[in-house]
Formats: structure tokens, C-alpha cells, sequence
């Protein structure tokens, strides 16, 4: 079955469950750093980020065959805008995208015996960690639709997963790299955390990042077509029906 066959509440569901387990994966990954490595930050770092990779990789395997596996509104943007999904779905991506990772910090917090909801205070609002953001976020999305042009989508989940743990330690800012993430992290005060007053800064970062990676898609493959992003989601589900 095509994705595009697929109807779009069945695809809204696979972007909730995708962004709680990715959330979960992060937070909770930092909670466990913390707790087994504690005021080793460097050990903490490498321990979240490997988590994460390797979190990806499975989360975006699982689910791809059926959303897409975007998890993050900056790529439902830009996948839109390339002609790859409908306007309209990532609108509807964006919603269960922020409802998911809100949900999967809740669910982190609670593993670990915490307060199901708690605020970080983890202020990260500076120019360095705003530019890591763009870098990031650019970076993520040369990324994907890079192997969509080459026909290579099929090694998205491995790609992007190690993109994501590598960027942990070449940026300032871990590597956000999207919204709903953001928004699901504010609700954990913890080693993955960020105060809700350094989320703008996040944010505004990662759309320029990614109005900055669709212009640079655009500019090294003046032929992109909505064929070519459609390759994305189609390498997915071919991948999910011969496994």
C-alpha cells in the first residue's frame, strides 16, 4: 500500500506515537544519564545521544511505512512545500507532533518516579546555542531530502539517527533540530530539559533552519520535484512491506 493510501487519521496516530516515543527516548535517556553517570556531563552527553540515535533509527523505522516518520513540524513543513504530503497533513502533523512529544515527557518523567509534569530551568537562551539551531535544523533537512534526491531514502533511519547523535557534540544546543521537541522538553526538569523562557529562541532558530535547508535543497538540486520528495515516504513503506 502507497502512503498516500493511507488514510489520514492512521497517519496522524503513527506521527503521535512516533513524537511520544521520541520524546520519551530523549528525555528519559537524560534522566537515566543523570542518574547513572552523575556530574560526569561529557558521559551524560555521549549517554543521551547514543540513546537517541539509536531510538531514531528505530522509531523512524517503525513507523515510517505509515506516516512518513517525520516527528517534527519543520520537516512536515518543508516536506509540504516540496510537494512531498498535502498542506493539509502537515497541518495535521504539526498538532499530533506537539501533542506526542508533550505526552512522551509526561510518560518519561512518570517511568523514572518523577512528577508527571515539572518545568525546566534549564536556561540555554544565548546567540551561540540560537545559531546551533539553524545549523542543525538546515543540516537535518540537506540531510533527508538529500538521500530522497539520490533515491537512498531507505537508509533514512540509520542517517538520521546518527546525524542527530553527531550533532549532540557538534552543536552547542544538543541539537534540537525541532519544534515539538522543544515544547515536549520544557515539561521535564531534567538533564534533557529547557526553561519555557529559552523555547522562543529555539524555535524562531529552527524555522530559519529550515526555510534556510529548503533553500539550499532548492539550490543544489534545481530539479527537485514533488516526485523526488515524495521518495522520503516511499522508500519507507517499501522497506516496511518486505521486511
Amino acid at each position: 500500500m502507497l502512503l498516500s493510501d493511507s488514510p489520514l487519521w492512521r497517519k496522524a496516530l503513527a506521527e503521535y506515537l512516533g513524537s511520544l516515543l521520541l520524546a520519551t527516548v530523549v528525555i528519559g535517556s537524560g534522566i537515566a544519564a543523570q542518574w547513572y553517570s552523575p556530574h560526569a556531563i561529557g558521559l551524560e552527553l555521549f549517554e543521551n545521544a547514543a540513546a537517541t540515535g539509536a531510538g531514531l533509527y528505530v522509531i523512524i523505522a517503525t513507523f515510517g511505512p505509515i506516516s512518513g516518520a517525520h516527528f517534527n513540524p519543520v520537516i512536515s513543513f518543508v516536506d509540504a512545500a516540496l510537494g512531498g504530503v498535502s498542506w493539509r497533513t502537515a497541518w495535521s502533523y504539526l498538532v499530533v507532533q506537539v501533542a506526542g512529544c508533550t505526552s512522551g515527557a509526561v510518560l518519561a518523567n512518570l517511568i523514572f518516579s518523577r512528577a508527571a509534569i515539572s518545568l525546566a530551568n534549564d536556561h540555554r537562551a544565548t546567540l551561540a546555542h540560537g545559531f546551533s539551531e539553524v545549523v542543525a535544523t538546515a543540516g537535518l533537512v540537506l540531510v533527508i531530502y538529500a538521500l530522497a534526491k539520490a533515491n537512498r531514502s531507505n537508509l533514512a533511519p540509520s542517517v538520521v539517527g546518527a546525524y542527530i547523535a553527531g550533532a549532540y557534540f557538534f552543536t552547542s544546543s544538543t541539537s534540537f533540530a525541532n519544534p515539538a521537541i522543544v515544547v515536549g522538553r520544557m515539561f521535564s526538569n531534567s538533564f534533557a530539559g529547557i526553561a519555557p523562557s529559552s523555547a522562543p529562541l529555539f524555535v524562531v532558530a529552527e524555522l530559519v533552519g529550515g526555510v534556510l535547508g529548503l533553500g539550499l535543497v532548492r539550490a543544489l538540486f534545481s530539479n527537485f520535484t514533488a516526485r523526488d520528495a515524495a521518495r522520503v515516504t516511499d522508500a519507507l513503506v517499501h522497506e516496511g512491506t518486505n521486511s
